[in-house]
């Protein structure tokens, strides 16, 4: 799917209307992205807190 760059925090279509199964399906995959930036952040932290 193409995402705007910024428009609604980053995760919207680049198409004005876009029907509802759509925006869950894309808020979906947002949800997955920032569940992994978050892990990424919790084994930065770990090193950090090592090191």
């Amino acid at each position: 799917m193409g995402y705007g760059c910024c428009s609604g925090g980053g995760f919207e279509m680049d198409r004005k209307y876009i029907s509802k199964d759509e925006k869950i399906e894309m808020l979906k995959e947002y949800k997955e992205s920032l569940e992994k930036e978050i892990e990424g952040v919790k084994e930065r932290m770990k090193e950090l807190e090592k090191g």
